[in-house]
């Protein structure tokens, strides 16, 4: 990290000096960017392909509201912008947002101080490039370990879940009318509510099978839908759903043994269970739609990629990644589905269904007009065409 005076600037106050720009999701700094600004973002662990844009755009100084690197993985985003010269400022937190407006003037101190004027708005860490090599050797190492001990789990579940992998033993037989259907899971997770509702045309077209997980199912109700299937603690989920008609299944150990039976029993509700070595009632709903031949498992919320399994995120357990694995081809991501159904409202081919749409109107008054009438169809269509423009004639008079 070179020192402040080397990349001071002739201001009168010491430090860094440049517009802040917000260039977090959502922001639109990146449209107003000039080369020397200073770039807000919130990116942790920030990739190569982010950085990269940052690098393109030429600012003097990157401010990340998380952490340029925080060890879940190691990542050559930092590396990328300091090599590029690029003073880096991390960890100001959410409420620094508050304190600036995209394009005001600012200036950072050697401290990790963000001034505006003499008003401090927030205090970082600067990164040094020391320190970012041995966070990325310590994430290396890190990782490594993580993964021998995640693939070890995913053994051990294999062992004990093998039977209910291969050929689906212990898997209520609930759920026949799956087969051949389209099935949407939507697990209680953020933003799952927005994503049902842009979900909506899908489900008005193919009907299909709706499961929900947890307190989802009290989502599918409030929005109108009544839930086929509801997988999850009855303990959190309203008796009105669980009333709703759908056929209930709770997750349960390998002995049998189900959190919310009680509160089951004294709604006076049937339910099966659902005993594995997973207690996350996303992974068994899909495990459920699979055995029961659904044609295609459209996931709202809770899905698993590698980068999950790399970060340690709480729902991309061995188990997770296994029932999706078993699944396959068969689970779809909602957005994959919601991008399928989003219209493109701009106005660049309105004006093509606005000519499709007069044509139309004169090909009905052509056949009207040449149909009707006791004179031939040349004589009907000229009396009627003439009668029109005069009559529009008339209008502007």
């Amino acid at each position: 990290m070179p020192h402040m005076s080397l990349f001071s600037r002739n201001d009168d106050l010491p430090g860094l000096h440049g517009a802040l720009r917000d260039c977090t999701p959502g922001g639109k700094g990146m449209k107003k960017f000039h080369a020397g600004d200073i770039a807000v973002i919130s990116a942790a662990d920030i990739s190569r392909q982010e950085a990269q844009a940052l690098v393109d755009i030429s600012p003097a100084a990157v401010i990340n509201l998380s952490k340029f690197t925080t060890g879940a993985i190691p990542n050559y985003g930092p590396h990328m912008l300091l090599d590029a010269e690029v003073v880096l400022l991390e960890d100001l937190g959410e409420a620094f947002m508050t304190e600036f407006r995209d394009g005001k003037k600012a200036r950072i101190t050697d401290d990790g101080t963000v001034y505006l004027g003499d008003k401090a708005i927030g205090t970082g860490k600067l990164v040094e490039r020391a320190a970012a090599e041995d966070e990325f050797a310590n994430a290396q190492r890190g990782l490594i370990d993580h993964m021998e001990a995640y693939f070890g789990n995913s053994i051990e579940f294999i062992h004990s879940e093998g039977p209910l992998l291969i050929d689906g033993l212990g898997v209520p037989d609930a759920g026949s009318e799956m087969q051949g259907r389209k099935v949407v899971v939507v697990s209680d997770t953020e933003g799952h509510r927005g994503k049902v509702k842009d979900l909506h045309n899908f489900i008005r077209e193919y009907e299909p099978y709706l499961i929900g997980v947890d307190a989802a199912a009290d989502t599918l109700v409030e929005l109108g839908y009544k839930p086929d299937l509801i997988v999850g603690n009855p303990a959190g989920i309203a008796a009105e759903t669980l009333r709703s008609g759908a056929r209930v299944i709770l997750p349960a150990e390998p002995d049998g043994t189900a959190e919310g039976l009680e509160r089951i029993q004294d709604l006076g509700i049937g339910a099966m269970t659902f005993p594995a070595a997973t207690q996350s009632a996303t992974d068994l709903a899909l495990l459920l739609a699979d055995y029961h031949d659904a044609q295609m498992i459209v996931q709202v919320g809770n899905a698993v990629d590698l980068d999950d399994v790399f970060a340690d995120r709480p729902h991309a357990t061995p188990a997770a990644l296994l029932s999706r694995v078993k699944a396959g081809t068969r689970v779809v991501d909602a957005d994959a589905i919601i991008n399928l159904y989003t219209v493109n409202r701009g106005g660049g081919s309105a004006w093509l269904w606005a000519i499709l749409g007069i044509l139309v109107a004169l090909a009905v008054i052509v056949l009207v007009v040449g149909l009707g009438g006791d004179a031939g169809f040349t004589d009907n269509l000229v009396d009627t065409w003439n009668n029109l423009a005069l009559t529009v004639q008339g209008w502007f008079k």
